[in-house]
């Protein structure tokens, strides 16, 4: 998601709260740096600031709703009358949330609005045996609870959406990481090779060179019921 908010301090709060539930966060701190970042990235959720210096969050808001990438957009501002509610929804906001806000209410918020995307998955993702619940951060392999770090969780969540299709090391630190991951890191692999090790055997993660990573069932048939 990108986190659009020129008062640096709070940006930065969220992002690093966000990215401790598991969640790759960009973070922009005016209107251009924004526009600048949709450009070259897709984003599920835009968490905007209404009153941006570069271009003003309405303008943003109007420009994010008319690309064909479907990125929701949560609005945040610190007013809060109906008359500012109707306004900014109005704008083509997908939801709307007035300052301060409790940190809870907006991780929920920001998890309802990915799954109303019109490419948004279903919540609970399954394949191969495995059993993932993003909004309630749990995952299990044929009934076996997984003790999972956040990146090893990201992880698994990107595979499994991408499923059975292939992710690359690149795909997979663009999706999990931040935009300052440094590209040329083994981080990847790292992660990947302890998370094979916490799902066990048979392996369901298996490396197609050149490709990249995909959850698929282990051979010699499916894992589990």
């Amino acid at each position: 998601m990108l986190v659009v908010e020129d008062a640096r301090a709070l940006a930065e709060v969220v992002a690093e709260g966000l990215r401790d539930q598991g969640m790759a966060v960009d973070v922009a701190h005016d209107g251009l740096e924004a526009a600048a970042k949709l450009d070259l990235a897709p984003y599920d959720v835009v968490l905007l600031d209404r009153d941006l210096p570069g271009i003003h969050g309405d303008t943003l808001c109007r420009m994010i709703t008319d690309r064909e990438d479907g990125a929701m957009v949560l609005m945040l501002t610190a007013a809060d009358g109906p008359g500012d509610r109707v306004s900014g929804l109005g704008l083509g906001a997908d939801d709307y949330l007035a300052k301060p806000f409790h940190f809870p209410e907006l991780v929920l918020r920001v998890r309802a609005l990915a799954r109303r995307r019109p490419t948004a998955q279903p919540r609970v993702l399954r394949a191969a045996g495995l059993v993932l619940d993003p909004l309630r951060r749990t995952a299990s392999r044929d009934g076996r609870q997984l003790d999972l770090s956040v990146k090893e969780f990201g992880v698994l969540e990107a595979l499994l959406r991408a499923s059975p299709g292939h992710l690359s090391a690149e795909a997979l630190l663009d999706r999990v990481w931040d935009e300052h991951a440094d590209p040329f890191t083994n981080t990847v692999a790292v992660t990947v090779g302890r998370l094979r090790r916490k799902l066990g055997d048979p392996p369901v993660i298996s490396t197609t060179p050149g490709v990249g990573y995909r959850v698929g069932d282990p051979p010699g048939g499916p894992a589990g019921p």
